[in-house]
């Protein structure tokens, strides 16, 4: 396994690195502790989470991954050997997340009462990297990424600002809680801001960055890709299957059963226009070269020199090995090429 450094900080993260939103809902606690076993086992010592999770979202299974991984650190007492990330929600309507019913908001309040609820339900009393998971303000995270409105970017008139944000985040670091800070569905116009904020007040850096990117979706290499090469704030990959769409198992209108998309319905961005015809591509391709498609698709997200690693998940055991397996794929410039060119045919179409 590959390991990369994390930002500007002295962490080694591995390449690939284990998303565990399935814990609590379509994995049980003894399925999570194999996955776990087992992806330590290959070297991956990057474990990614979140107070929202499981996924889909609702306060019955809130905070059940963590728990999970929690129950795992005290059983196996190695905690040490993990880089653990976790996140705190950003603006959302939900009620559920706060003890006192409070929709959520990146504020003082909300925030220390995030990262006390992660500490506990995850055994420890330190996060590595402690990420805020969408912006507070109104985003294009919260719309139709594909379609301009102006009305998605009209400031809310309860925002906490990104340098109010920062210092909170930062009082976190200085109290040993949180040893490094991270963004997820961040902006480029955010992630500077943030990094900005840290300059000018001499605050915690922001390190990391966890957008979607895969065959189907590669946004981030408009705008946030040179950030992350620049600045020193690399991309976490999520999503790099699409959801499993390029994995092959839904093509041609099949529904494996225990699913995602057979169980919760919830795939609509790797459904749009396009979509199925890119797939189907990138399938091909994989299939002409011999290769897994799964392990084509995430091979060609690990070696991009602006992602620091890439997020991978799954419900079986089976799964996990073939996706911990595609890191003995090269991404040769011949498979470059050819991925391209498709690419230039099919341009983004989940975004």
């Amino acid at each position: 396994m590959e390991h990369r450094t994390l930002g500007r900080t002295d962490l080694k993260v591995s390449a690939i690195c284990l998303g565990t939103m399935t814990y609590g809902e379509q994995n049980t606690e003894a399925d999570g502790h194999a996955q776990m076993d087992l992806a330590l086992d290959h070297g991956v010592n990057f474990f990614d989470t979140a107070e929202l999770y499981s996924i889909p979202p609702k306060a019955e299974t809130q905070g059940a991954t963590e728990r999970i991984i929690g129950s795992w650190f005290a059983a196996r007492g190695n905690r040490s050997r993990v880089v653990l990330a976790t996140k705190a929600i950003g603006r959302s309507q939900n009620t559920w997340f706060r003890a006192d019913g409070s929709e959520g908001r990146i504020n003082r309040a909300q925030l220390t009462e995030a990262l006390e609820g992660s500490l506990k339900r995850l055994q420890t009393d330190y996060i590595d990297l402690y990420q805020l998971h969408w912006p507070d303000r109104p985003t294009k995270f919260n719309a139709n990424p594909a379609i301009f409105d102006l009305k998605d970017y009209e400031p809310a008139t309860d925002e906490t600002s990104i340098g109010e944000q920062l210092e909170i985040l930062d009082g976190f670091v200085r109290a040993g809680k949180v040893r490094h800070l991270g963004l997820s569905n961040e902006s480029a116009y955010g992630t500077m801001r943030f990094l900005n904020e840290a300059e000018r007040h001499g605050l915690a850096r922001v390190q990391s960055n966890q957008n979607t990117y895969s065959l189907v979706s590669r946004t981030f290499e408009v705008a946030l890709a040179e950030i992350a090469m620049r600045e020193g704030v690399g991309l976490l990959a999520y999503s790099p299957l699409a959801q499993g769409y390029l994995s092959g198992k839904y093509q041609d209108g099949k529904l494996p059963q225990g699913s995602r998309k057979q169980l919760f319905d919830r795939m609509q961005r790797y459904e749009g226009p396009g979509s199925s015809e890119a797939v189907d591509a990138y399938l091909a391709l994989a299939g002409e070269l011999g290769l897994d498609p799964a392990q084509m698709a995430l091979a060609f997200v690990t070696a991009r020199p602006f992602v620091t690693s890439t997020i991978i998940g799954a419900t079986s055991m089976e799964q996990l090995r073939t996706n911990l397996g595609s890191i003995e794929i090269k991404v040769t410039p011949e498979l470059e090429a050819r991925i391209n060119a498709i690419h230039m045919v099919h341009q983004n179409p989940c975004p």
